[in-house]
């Protein structure tokens, strides 16, 4: 995996720089130490946002998540049950999916605006599906194909939109191509 940062477009600024990662990964278990990275820095209240095309890895991702998190079970995609729940150690991890959403604001109509900032972590699998109605994310991290290095290739490109998601962006720089 290889790490470059990068300037959103016209803000050139040192913490513009700070709040943005981008990174290659050449395959599956770059994308599961990517993963693991990710893992290690979840608390309580920590919100993640995954974008990507259809098939870009974004429950696989989630899989290697809850697998470094210390999870055994069987780890379902929430695509029709919109939410799979998973008791940790440490704290719940709540998968939402939503892909099938009827608006956006479908989820709010479902109360799943519980979950958010509470006690537990939260991952939503296609958050701009309810763009409209969610709340910032910590950290939003969009996968997508990188045909030209490989068939499993894919670029993550994470974003932080909180001091603990600059805090995870700063640790994962720090593990450098370790990752």
């Amino acid at each position: 995996m290889s790490l470059s940062a990068t300037n959103p477009p016209g803000t050139p600024s040192a913490d513009s720089a700070a709040a943005q990662l981008e990174l290659r990964l050449p395959d599956l278990p770059a994308t599961q130490r990517l993963a693991e990275r990710l893992a290690a820095r979840l608390e309580p209240g920590f919100v993640l946002f995954l974008s990507g095309d259809l098939g870009a890895g974004k429950t696989t991702f989630t899989r290697a998540l809850l697998r470094a998190l210390g999870y055994t079970g069987r780890v379902k995609s929430p695509t029709f049950t919109l939410l799979e729940s998973y008791e940790l150690p440490s704290f719940r991890l709540y998968h939402f999916d939503f892909y099938r959403l009827s608006s956006d604001r479908a989820w709010l109509d479902a109360g799943f605006d519980d979950y958010l900032g509470g006690s537990g972590v939260v991952v939503i699998e296609w958050p701009e599906h309810a763009s409209a109605s969610l709340p910032a994310p910590d950290l939003r991290l969009r996968l997508d194909f990188d045909a030209t290095a490989g068939d499993d290739a894919r670029t993550a490109r994470l974003d932080a939109g909180s001091p603990r998601g600059l805090a995870c962006l700063k640790a994962l720089r720090a593990a450098g191509a370790a990752c």
